[in-house]
């Protein structure tokens, strides 16, 4: 029998460490579950952005965060939102906003990297979240994530078992790849800025290819993938309160990533 795993990225290979500022009231919030934030609202859009964060970091602080967006042709990825919207929508959004500064990003990604720059492998990425009800931005959102422990050796020991690894994740790809390439996910297995669509899609597509696919995931942006794998296996690893869709649907849970190996000795 072939298996293929299907990582999320997230909460679920990464711990995640995310601040978000909410740019109308001017208030900072720490680990905030944007898929959630997002989820909860029509009008919003999580959107991530293609910029390093070296280069906002040195922008005038008091600058437009749209006007920098537009003026230097930052793209940007759709990662969750709760209606269908078009990439012209959205980009009308974001780079016609007044609200959200350069310094707002700046405040987002220096107490992100406050406190995870002595981990020996992190990424950082940075979004907003916006809301069609306010014309543009309502919150700008940076995340910094580290492998959790075990996670490489989880897919070590998957592959050493002739076991497909792959992963699906609304995370920014370039920075995926680089992750991925550190925990052993091959490249060409790996998916960035996927939506909920989009990771189902990476499931149907492995079932024709493979017996058996399990999906691995934390938040309520992987519950379309968990329904469509033959398994599905949610992880609480970060957080243990989930959504009530995710447990009904979870055939297993683990609070330790190594544990998928051994859900998948079983299933084998």
């Amino acid at each position: 029998m072939t298996t293929a795993v299907v990582f999320d990225s997230a909460g679920t290979l990464l711990r995640t460490y995310r601040v978000l500022k909410d740019v109308v009231q001017g208030t900072v919030q720490e680990n905030v579950e944007t898929i959630t934030l997002a989820a909860s609202c029509r009008e919003r859009a999580l959107i991530l952005l293609y910029v390093h964060s070296r280069d906002i970091i040195d922008e005038d602080p008091s600058r437009l965060l749209s006007e920098y967006l537009r003026e230097n042709n930052i793209n940007f990825g759709i990662s969750c939102t709760c209606k269908a919207v078009t990439a012209d929508y959205i980009r009308s959004l974001l780079y016609n906003d007044t609200h959200a500064t350069i310094g707002d990003l700046q405040e987002c990604i220096r107490t992100v990297w406050n406190t995870c720059r002595k981990e020996s492998v992190v990424a950082i990425n940075s979004g907003v979240m916006l809301n069609g009800n306010l014309g543009g931005i309502e919150f700008v959102i940076t995340a910094g994530g580290r492998p959790f422990s075990r996670a490489r050796e989880t897919i070590q020991d998957l592959q050493s078992r002739g076991i497909g690894t792959y992963i699906a994740s609304g995370d920014r790809t370039k920075k995926l790849m680089k992750m991925a390439d550190y925990l052993g996910v091959p490249q060409d297995n790996t998916h960035g800025v996927a939506t909920p669509a989009i990771k189902e899609q990476v499931i149907e597509d492995l079932k024709r290819v493979y017996d058996t696919v399990v999906m691995v995931g934390d938040g309520i942006n992987d519950l379309r993938a968990m329904k469509r794998a033959d398994y599905a296996i949610l992880s609480l690893q970060q957080n243990e309160e989930k959504p009530e869709p995710l447990m009904k649907t979870a055939d297993f849970t683990i609070t330790s990533v190594h544990e998928v190996v051994d859900i998948i000795d079983r299933l084998q």
